[in-house]
């Protein structure tokens, strides 16, 4: 049965926008993988301990699947890549309004500037955006239809 899946590898060459790709979810995975343990806002919440360390696992293991879709062009990771963006986009918005700075300063245990921190995450969110706007555009180098990354 996975004899008859056609090898996608040498069908077309891997542009230069897709090892860029590749690349960047690599970095977000050790990214990922660095924060374990730290507390993590997610969607108005701060996460803490056991609760941040469970969420960083799985929001690691989805990352590896997302890199490793991205090696392998799977088309199913391209849909999951803009999924993935709309979920950080729509986290850092929640937070954003519902995180205070009361929160986070204690959680940092610094001050924090609200309008620099205003200013990072719509930075943050443009770059989300305009990465999701590259993946949109690279849909055609996803020609992988496996369901199957190996």
């Amino acid at each position: 049965m996975i004899d008859d899946l056609p090898n996608h590898d040498d069908a077309t060459p891997r542009s230069q926008t897709m090892i860029m790709l590749t690349g960047l979810y690599l970095f977000m995975l050790l990214m990922t993988l660095m924060s374990y343990g730290q507390p993590i806002p997610v969607f108005g919440y701060i996460l803490e301990d056991k609760a941040a360390r469970i969420f960083i696992t799985i929001d690691s293991l989805f990352c590896l699947y997302l890199f490793l879709g991205l090696w392998q062009r799977q088309h199913l990771t391209w849909i999951l890549l803009l999924i993935y963006n709309g979920y950080e986009v729509l986290n850092i918005l929640v937070n954003l309004f519902l995180v205070s700075h009361n929160e986070l300063e204690r959680i940092l245990e610094r001050s924090i500037d609200p309008r620099g921190m205003l200013f990072s995450n719509l930075f943050t969110i443009g770059i989300v955006l305009w990465i999701s706007r590259v993946i949109w555009k690279q849909r055609e180098q996803f020609n992988n239809n496996s369901p199957y990354l190996f």
